[in-house]
């Protein structure tokens, strides 16, 4: 999973680096808090989640870390695309679906907080 999860944030990094270049070059900056997140909750936040499993590959093998790998790697392109439409004026529809698809991130970094919490220095 540490290796899954180390390949995906580097797809987020080339995306979000892109997105960067892209308001750079044509001052497009509304979007910043698109391009920040997903800097910070793909690429780094996702990179470290790889390390830690890859470091310890326990941590790895419980429910906790697949719950997390699934909910925020569903969450996160959703809440991305949603704020991204709903920031450039598609549909006010689109923050309520961008809170769902945050909501449904923080809870997969919630299990990967109870994850290290409860099991990292033990052999579980």
């Amino acid at each position: 999973m540490g290796e899954k999860l180390i390949k995906i944030s580097v797809v987020y990094f080339i995306v979000g680096v892109s997105f960067g270049l892209y308001m750079s070059i044509f001052h497009v900056y509304d979007l910043a808090t698109v391009h920040v997140h997903v800097n910070l909750l793909g690429w780094v936040s996702l990179a470290i989640a790889g390390i830690f499993y890859t470091l310890f590959p326990h941590l790895a093998l419980t429910t906790a870390a697949k719950v997390h790998f699934w909910l925020h790697n569903l969450g996160l392109p959703v809440m991305m695309v949603a704020l991204a439409l709903g920031i450039s004026g598609v549909s006010n529809l689109f923050f309520p679906v961008a809170s769902i698809g945050g909501i449904v991130t923080v809870a997969g970094i919630f299990c990967f907080g109870f994850n290290i919490l409860r099991y990292l220095g033990s052999r579980a």
